[in-house]
């Protein structure tokens, strides 16, 4: 959520029904629902909208692009999320040094380092707080603002990690970035000192680093975890988990086709 309201609110302005009949003229109305009818049908025996303001109108939105953004480009592997609606409307363009942490822990023991190398224009990178890096992919992602940083009134960065955060979160933060660190992707590879330009706008996150030294670092990449050293489920957790793109249930969860009939 991005706007002035909370979770209960939507539910006392209707709920799912004011969301489903503003979104009607976009939807599929002829889908067949769990009902047995369509979703149109669903969708007209709602009942009748009352006056409100927490469910915006199309034509009024709270972001006109969105509130959720998907982002491509050399850092961005096979995809990587951004909160737009909830950024700083400056930073939705914006090229930085990046300031770079090796885990969640790493992140917690110098984050409020008084010495630590930083700057407001700076990016911070978080690796290993993915699916198998953290394990688990916990919500680490809302990365704090350093405290020197702080203390002089920053209030926002742009952040990223291949970790979560909650979604009542704020701040320029992308997440979900995939492949994970851990398993080798390309956050893996990025190192203190780098320019790393975000374009929300063009849905690009790059890593400006020749390909050359890109492959050179890659060729040195040592795996922070060797599932074969591990036991019992933490070992099949991390040999058979997907990544964030495909929500992080284990592979043989997935059918390969699907087999639904039509009620």
């Amino acid at each position: 959520p991005s706007g002035s309201y909370y979770m209960d609110d939507l539910h006392r302005a209707g709920g799912l029904t004011q969301i489903f009949r503003e979104l009607k003229p976009l939807l599929h109305l002829n889908c067949i629902t769990v009902t047995g009818r369509t979703l149109g049908e669903e969708i007209d025996k709602l009942p009748e909208l009352f006056s409100q303001d927490v469910v915006r109108t199309m034509d009024q939105p709270i972001h006109r692009g969105g509130s959720i953004a998907v982002l491509g480009g050399n850092l961005a592997g096979t995809g990587a999320i951004i909160k737009q609606s909830a950024g700083t409307p400056e930073l939705m363009v914006h090229s930085g040094k990046a300031v770079v942490f090796e885990s969640i822990e790493d992140m917690a023991e110098r984050i409020d380092d008084p010495d630590l190398d930083v700057d407001d224009t700076d990016i911070l990178v978080m690796k290993n707080c993915g699916p198998c890096g953290a394990p688990g992919m916990p919500e680490a992602g809302y990365i704090p603002i350093p405290k020197k940083l702080a203390q002089r009134g920053v209030k926002d960065m742009v952040r990223i990690s291949d970790g979560r955060m909650s979604g009542t979160a704020f701040g320029t933060i992308v997440l979900h970035a995939t492949p994970e660190s851990a398993r080798g992707g390309p956050l893996a590879l990025v190192e203190n000192g780098d320019i790393i330009s975000l374009d929300v706008p063009s849905r690009k996150l790059t890593l400006h680093v020749d390909e050359s030294e890109l492959k050179r670092r890659r060729n040195s990449l040592k795996a922070p975890v060797n599932p074969r050293e591990l036991r019992g489920y933490l070992r099949l957790y991390h040999e058979r988990v997907n990544q964030a793109e495909h929500g992080c249930d284990f592979d043989f969860l997935r059918a390969k086709q699907h087999h639904g009939t039509t009620p």
